[in-house]
């Protein structure tokens, strides 16, 4: 295994020698393929534009990134920041110096990547969604059909190629971790694919799932801590080993994306099961619905500029889920109610 880390530090010291004028680039990928671009921006737009398909983006990111938790917990995974500083690897030759960055600092196991696992379910969940609407009608010409599903499959390859490429760039993972990421996502997105029961699961059943899910991690941790086994080793390496105190964040640590994550997914169904979610879905045309995505967009941006209190973790895990919780809430239903009411006034004082 050491051999393999090896040769993953030499690929990042490679690129980081001969493409560092790509930093900025590499830098906005792994910015851009971090699942809270999901949450408060594909989710969304592909609701307000086709119901099901932003569902399914939750189930998938949220599941997706749960499994990449219990992985992570299981596989132990080495991150190239901190590893090339305790390795015997380079006992007997110079140890590689590899630049850090303010994104390479997190604090969990590094395998699978959950950046590269996250973008590859959720970029495959919108690409099978579109080539399906796209290429139901059998009207759809067959050269037409073949030039979508090329063009958007060069799409999804080219995206999970930067996502890669990024991740291994700022020393968060070794090339096997994001390899490994990818497979995995598309194998979670093409699972939910295959589902149904999603979009019409009740309000009992998410609340089931979701404390079924956080049950299990949690039981799992306290089981492996009961035995000697530390799952929070990962957070003593980063602290250690990051270049500036500042880039190690609480929020990615792994009880905050899972608290986040579960949080998300409860959102989401109390959304759906909401009276202003039925009220709201009597209208759908196309203003409501480009009104809706905007004013989404922006009340979510500056939403997600709220950041929890970091100085109580028990504090900060709780706010973490609340806030989660109410991203796909106001999203759902408190938002398009408001539109609603708000495009419908010009109609009443006419009456």
């Amino acid at each position: 295994m050491d051999a393999m880390h090896g040769y993953g530090v030499s690929a990042t010291k490679y690129l980081q020698t001969h493409y560092s004028d790509a930093q900025g680039w590499f830098l906005f990928v792994s910015f851009a393929a971090d699942l809270r671009n999901t949450f408060f921006v594909f989710f969304p737009i592909w609701f307000h534009l086709r119901e099901s398909v932003g569902i399914k983006l939750i189930w998938v990111a949220v599941v997706g990134d749960w499994l990449n938790l219990v992985f992570k917990w299981i596989l132990f995974g080495e991150r190239p920041y901190w590893w090339v500083h305790e390795t015997p690897y380079y006992s007997n030759t110079s140890k590689p110096q590899i630049e850090q960055f303010p994104m390479t600092c997190e604090t969990g196991p590094g395998s699978p990547s959950g950046h590269a696992m996250g973008a590859a379910g959720v970029y495959y969940a919108m690409v099978t969604s579109i080539l399906a609407i796209m290429l139901s009608n059998k009207k759809t010409m067959s050269t037409t059909a073949l030039y979508l599903r090329s063009s958007l499959w060069v799409l999804f390859w080219t995206v999970q190629i930067c996502v890669c490429l990024s991740r291994v760039f700022i020393g968060a993972h070794f090339p096997h971790q994001v390899i490994a990421g990818v497979i995995t996502g598309m194998i979670v997105a093409e699972v939910f694919n295959r589902q149904q029961w999603i979009y019409r699961a009740s309000l009992q059943k998410y609340f089931n799932i979701t404390l079924f899910l956080l049950s299990f991690a949690v039981g799992f941790y306290l089981l492996l801590k009961a035995v000697g086994v530390d799952l929070l080793w990962t957070l003593e390496k980063a602290q250690k080993w990051c270049v500036n105190p500042a880039w190690v964040h609480m929020d990615t640590t792994p009880f905050a994306s899972l608290l986040r994550n579960m949080g998300t997914l409860f959102g989401l169904g109390l959304g759906l099961h909401s009276p202003l979610y039925t009220e709201s879905k009597k209208s759908g045309s196309a203003p409501f619905r480009i009104s809706c995505i905007i004013s989404s967009l922006l009340l979510l941006h500056l939403f997600d500029s709220i950041k929890p209190p970091t100085h109580t973790a028990a504090l900060f895990y709780l706010l973490s889920f609340c806030k989660s919780a109410t991203v796909p809430l106001v999203t759902v239903s408190i938002i398009p109610y408001c539109v609603s009411g708000a495009l419908s006034l010009p109609s009443k004082k006419q009456l």
